[in-house]
């Protein structure tokens, strides 16, 4: 188990978004955010003390997580000495990234000297079947993306929250390294050699109540030509019966890939439904969610309209206001 509360360790992200991991758990589980740690020229801020270990372990942190999500999941020289003094600091480390703190032998030798823990989130502990395609039982919701990092865990997170505090049956199912450190569980879907991937989200969201709705973590986009394919996996694997089409309007290009424009909601629904119902005949796309953090009040709910006008959904920001209309469109199915 990864010993709460935590530091939430920022570095030297360029922006908010490559500090997704700690922004998720600072906005979903605030108790376990003691403050965060930044390094000169950090360019992200999620509002928490900037405390030096020292503070931290003053006021009760027990990990020091690392909260960035840089292009290829690497653990940074520059961040080494403050994570060596980290676990010499009394810290057992986190970490959600490709680049495995078990594999830095210099953290290695320091954790077992120091007597503390490295914890890699992004390690399958299952041996995952290969998909078998048969349909279970109970109902399954997934966020697909026009880009990555556009807001699907939010929005699963947010659908699951509403429907909990309705009193009705729903699970968050964890399947990248900010949902599980927010959750504690969850399959690290990127990490899953590719043949066994839709596999481990059926192993994920198995048979259950048929009133039972599963919200699954979505993954990168069906459109971005780096990450594809673990939205591919969710789509087949996870047999949606409800699909979110998630979106963030104030993109000029897709994440990473500067020559590569955001497609539109109307491509990502016809895009999307066809590829579901191979799995799921049923499926129904039935809501959109819009990431409006870069909108003003009134444009974001101008954009809003636009959408739910063109679209004939339910359009919403579930973080901004709340996940009942997309839970209220479920009812239908």
């Amino acid at each position: 188990m990864i010993k709460t509360p935590y530091l939430l360790f920022l570095g030297d992200a360029p922006d908010q978004l490559a500090a997704k991991v700690a922004q998720g758990i600072k906005d979903w589980r605030p108790d376990h955010a003691v403050g965060q740690f930044r390094l000169p020229g950090c360019g992200a801020d999620l509002g928490l003390a900037d405390l030096t270990l020292q503070q931290a372990r003053t006021a009760g942190a027990q990990t020091l997580v690392i909260g960035v999500a840089n292009r290829g999941g690497v653990i940074s020289q520059a961040w080494k000495k403050v994570l060596v003094m980290a676990l010499e600091e009394g810290f057992d480390l986190a970490s959600g990234l490709h680049n495995l703190l078990r594999d830095e032998l210099d953290l290695v030798a320091v954790a077992e000297a120091c007597g503390r823990s490295l914890h890699d989130v992004r390690v399958p502990s299952v041996k995952y079947p290969i998909a078998s395609g048969i349909k279970r039982t109970g109902k399954r919701c997934l966020a697909v993306g026009t880009d990555c990092s556009v807001g699907k865990m939010y929005t699963a997170l947010a659908m699951d929250l509403e429907m909990k505090k309705r009193g009705t049956k729903s699970s968050f199912r964890a399947t990248g390294q900010t949902g599980i450190l927010v959750t504690g569980d969850g399959v690290p879907l990127d990490a899953v050699i590719a043949d066994f991937m839709a596999g481990s989200v059926e192993w994920l969201t198995p048979d259950n109540d048929g009133d039972h709705w599963d919200h699954i973590e979505g993954q990168g986009s069906i459109f971005h030509v780096s990450y594809s394919g673990v939205s591919m996996a969710l789509i087949h694997g996870g047999q949606p019966d409800a699909v979110i089409l998630s979106h963030e309007p104030t993109r000029t290009h897709m994440r990473g890939l500067p020559g590569y424009g955001l497609q539109s909601l109307e491509a990502l629904r016809d895009t999307v439904l066809p590829l579901a119902r191979i799995a799921n005949p049923a499926c129904q796309v039935v809501g959109v969610s819009v990431n409006t953090q870069h909108l003003s009040e009134t444009d974001a709910l101008s954009y809003l309209a636009d959408v739910e006008l063109r679209m004939g959904l339910p359009a919403v920001d579930p973080f901004r206001q709340g996940a009942g209309r997309l839970v209220d469109a479920l009812a239908a199915i």
